[in-house]
């Protein structure tokens, strides 16, 4: 018998199992877990095996995207093709820190095609010695894509760390699909 959850909903508790499914992207295999409020997890391209693992971690059990859950998967389907999607109105749950949940904000703000500093999200923050904890909340961020983490660079535009699978490299081709310039354009080299 599946483990009956229960978490925390806007104030309301709900009791059963978190459910997770995972989709093709132009990018590979992704993995999304949701509750009826909105995404708890967004697993990048990985192997079927570590998905699976990873969004199991939650308590989720495999089911059919409906909902929000259907809509986040278009969503970051069509993100991922190249289109001009934007997923800040995707909802998402999350049990994090009003540190981690500040950085989510200002990094959700991010527009498609723009990036930002770890130091520049610090400063927006009113922190602006806090950039390697910045760093921190990003690479704890359980919903990659819809908070667009991979918009944050390291200082000079460096790619800096990105804890999805692929690490930077991931990252970068996020980028290039997203149109940021200097990402996915050919070099003379």
């Amino acid at each position: 018998m599946q483990k009956q959850i229960q978490f925390d909903v806007g104030g309301l508790v709900h009791t059963g199992p978190m459910p997770y499914a995972l989709f093709d992207t132009a990018l590979g295999r992704c993995g999304l877990a949701w509750t009826s409020a909105g995404i708890t997890a967004v697993g990048l391209p990985e192997s079927d095996e570590s998905l699976v693992k990873y969004l199991s971690s939650f308590d989720a059990v495999t089911a059919v995207p409906d909902g929000v859950a259907r809509e986040a998967v278009e969503a970051i389907t069509a993100l991922l093709d190249g289109s001009a999607v934007d997923l800040s109105a995707v909802p998402v749950v999350l049990d994090v820190s009003d540190f981690d949940r500040a950085v989510y904000d200002v990094t959700s703000s991010i527009p498609r095609g723009s990036t930002l500093t770890y130091g520049a999200v610090a400063t927006r923050l009113g922190q602006p010695g806090a950039a390697q904890a910045v760093g921190g909340a990003l690479g704890r961020n359980p919903v990659p894509i819809i908070v667009p983490c991979h918009r944050v660079l390291g200082a000079g535009r460096e790619v800096g760390g990105f804890s999805a699978p692929g690490g930077a490299s991931t990252k970068q081709k996020i980028l290039a699909v997203e149109g940021v310039a200097g990402f996915g354009e050919p070099t003379l080299f």
